[in-house]
């Protein structure tokens, strides 16, 4: 089915641009000494799902009805009293209770998006994506600011309707095939106005090409991010679950490109050398580097505290720490930041195995 992107700005030409407090080392706002490190953390979006783009481009917008328009978004959404996460950098808590010695029961990232359901005192209830449970008001915007702040920060993606999704180097099929994604992998949309029938993505900061017909367009906010107990199956050493416990606190926390802070923001092998630094193996600060200081393993052999490498073609350009169960935490791209990914949502080139145990 071809599909004609509108930029998401068009709809919010005229919005404004609305943007201290103590954040601990690992860049979240109320953090309590006692949060479980063997946490992870999974991140979400909230998508209108199937979003008529016609519909979408009916919404115009003027320096008098921005805020009108943002609301019309937000029904797209089904948000009725729509709240953003208020915060320059990192996580803003959310407790089981209004209590910052509540239960911790999700991250909820900057700009993310979230239905306020109540306020009791300084604290409201919110939900968002899959979490539901309190947090500060403070560090949230509310009302006409929230609606317009919302409009700003829509992005369109492309999730991927097939197993192995072609994505190409050009807009046609005679050309270079540089990566596959996985059946449900979402990936930021660049543009498509060359050519109806393909669209332009992002996949962990490289451009490429996909066909129209084999994805799903939808209209993305982000959402808060979930606590589920990391599984790491039996015979996992316990310098390997302390990696990737380590690794699973900077979840949420930014990309960027030649960066080496796990707080303030890194690359994907700044990420990686970073946190087998606190275990005593010391990496380079280069993917293509790093595929090749350790023993190269097969797929059936990963064991948490792994490192899987993609690319294009057999040209390296990216790696990821396995965690098991299938999954790997990585710095995916600017969008996204530090995340949890399926180990497939991208072809692997290379296994390597840096931890001896």
């Amino acid at each position: 089915m071809k599909k004609r992107i509108i930029s998401a700005f068009s709809l919010v030409c005229a919005a404004a641009l609305i943007f201290d407090y103590c954040i601990d080392s690992k860049n979240n706002i109320d953090v309590d000494s006692d949060t479980d490190a063997s946490s992870t953390a999974i991140a979400g979006v909230m998508t209108a799902g199937a979003v008529d783009l016609a519909s979408l481009e009916s919404l115009s917008v003027t320096d008098s009805d921005a805020v009108a328009t943002a609301k019309s978004l937000g029904d797209i959404y089904g948000y009725t009293n729509i709240g953003i996460c208020n915060v320059s950098e990192g996580n803003l808590n959310i407790r089981e209770s209004a209590d910052t010695e509540g239960k911790l029961v999700g991250k909820f990232p900057a700009n993310a998006a979230c239905e306020i359901v109540s306020t009791e005192g300084d604290w409201s209830y919110i939900k968002s994506g899959e979490v539901e449970g309190y947090v500060l008001s403070e560090y949230l915007l509310t009302g006409d600011e929230a609606w317009e702040k919302a409009a700003e920060l829509a992005e369109y993606v492309a999730t991927s309707n097939t197993g192995g999704l072609r994505v190409r180097v050009e807009p046609n099929t005679d050309c270079e095939i540089i990566y596959q994604l996985a059946d449900g992998e979402e990936v930021a949309i660049l543009d498509n106005t060359q050519d109806d029938d393909w669209i332009k993505v992002d996949v962990d900061g490289d451009e490429g090409y996909v066909s129209a017909e084999y994805v799903d367009v939808d209209l993305s906010l982000k959402t808060a991010m979930t606590l589920t107990e990391a599984r790491y199956g039996e015979g996992v050493s316990d310098v390997r679950t302390a990696i990737c416990d380590y690794a699973l606190q900077f979840v949420g926390n930014p990309y960027v490109w030649g960066g080496t802070s796990l707080t303030n923001g890194c690359d994907c092998s700044g990420f990686t050398m970073q946190i087998m630094a606190q275990y005593g193996v010391y990496l380079s600060h280069s993917s293509r580097a790093q595929a090749n200081e350790g023993t190269t393993i097969s797929t059936s052999e990963l064991k948490p505290g792994d490192l899987i490498f993609y690319g294009k073609g057999s040209y390296i350009n990216h790696v990821a720490i396995y965690i098991g169960g299938g999954q790997i935490v990585h710095a995916s791209n600017k969008r996204d930041g530090i995340k949890i990914s399926n180990y497939t949502y991208r072809t692997p080139i290379k296994c390597v195995r840096v931890i001896y145990d």
